[in-house]
């Protein structure tokens, strides 16, 4: 129940801050040599755009998918594995859910943010194709790419805005990245 009522305050936290407006600064667009270092080290507010996806089930689980990928892009160990147990919760729902449920216990579990980015990579590659398959009733969702991420063997997440946000590196390279798709 604590896990809960903390999950609904944090929600809630995140809502009003992103409905305050974000007035954090652009970073700066440099991509020689991917050193991102001079990026704005303002904490990255959630994305709250307005996309409805045609599964009513996994719309009910996407924006904890969002929750997750701000918290990894934040570096917050701990609101990761918040993100991940309300995924948890509702992935139960989800058709073939095994791989969900596994993946966000990992991220639950992990002490280290490094290992929680591996599990969302895999986290991630199943929830583009279950957007994809879904579509979208309102909004876009964009799949985004980083081709450093995971050893240079490449990431994608899903993002509600074209701007690139880096969970798989945070503030060191927040803006390296490109939308390769975008799912209408």
């Amino acid at each position: 129940m604590k896990t809960i009522t903390s999950l609904a305050i944090t929600i809630a936290a995140a809502t009003l801050l992103s409905a305050c407006g974000n007035t954090q600064k652009p970073a700066a667009e440099s991509h020689e040599g991917h050193d991102h270092a001079t990026a704005d080290k303002t904490a990255v507010v959630a994305e709250t755009g307005k996309v409805t996806l045609k599964d009513d089930k996994l719309n009910a689980v996407y924006p904890h998918y969002i929750h997750l990928t701000t918290a990894l892009t934040n570096g917050d160990v701990a609101e990761a594995k918040v993100a991940a147990q309300a995924i948890e919760l509702g992935a139960k729902e989800l058709s073939n859910p095994a791989g969900v449920l596994a993946l966000t216990a990992k991220i639950g579990d992990a002490t280290d943010i490094e290992v929680q980015r591996v599990a969302y990579a895999a986290l991630s590659d199943d929830f583009i194709q279950r957007a994809k398959a879904s579509g979208v009733t309102g909004g876009e969702i964009y799949v985004e790419y980083c081709p450093m991420a995971m050893n240079d063997k490449g990431a994608s997440w899903l993002s509600n805005q074209k701007d690139i946000k880096n969970p798989y590196y945070g503030e060191s390279m927040l803006t390296c990245g490109e939308v390769k798709e975008t799912i209408k």
